[in-house]
């Protein structure tokens, strides 16, 4: 037998909509959040290793090992939360994202996007230089 992936389309159709459904989310930290120079941090880190809480990556077997109860072991050391509290949590398949992605159609210096006044367009397309899309609905 051999495995079989599906069509190229089926894939892009399956991430668009993941993309299109994709949840804004941010980043929990269960258990202490250090900051600065992990060298002046060491030997507390040290001694901290023995006791990892929260959703530590290494912590994925200790609580087995050592009696604790833990209701769920969050791979990575961190738990991601809804930015909206209304909203459930992203399982393992959604994609997610921080923060929202700057838009192209006004300039903004600050971040090198030019914005798309005064550029010339394709009124005739559908793609990345057509009209609709490269105007922002601002008429052309």
């Amino acid at each position: 037998c051999w495995m079989r992936l599906p069509s190229f389309r089926t894939i892009g159709d399956n991430l668009k909509d993941r993309f299109d459904g994709a949840s804004r989310v941010m980043v929990s930290n269960s258990g202490s959040q250090r900051s600065g120079n992990n060298a002046h941090h060491r030997d507390r880190d040290n001694s901290a290793n023995a006791n990892i809480i929260g959703n530590s990556i290494h912590s994925n077997h200790a609580g087995q090992e050592r009696g604790h109860g833990r209701k769920k072991k969050h791979k990575y050391g961190f738990q991601l939360k809804p930015f909206n509290p209304e909203h459930k949590p992203p399982s393992f398949k959604d994609l997610v994202y921080l923060e929202p992605s700057p838009g192209f159609c006004e300039k903004n210096p600050k971040l090198g996007i030019e914005g798309t006044h005064g550029r010339f367009c394709n009124d005739t397309s559908i793609g990345v230089d057509g009209c609709d899309l490269m105007c922002c609905g601002r008429g052309y």
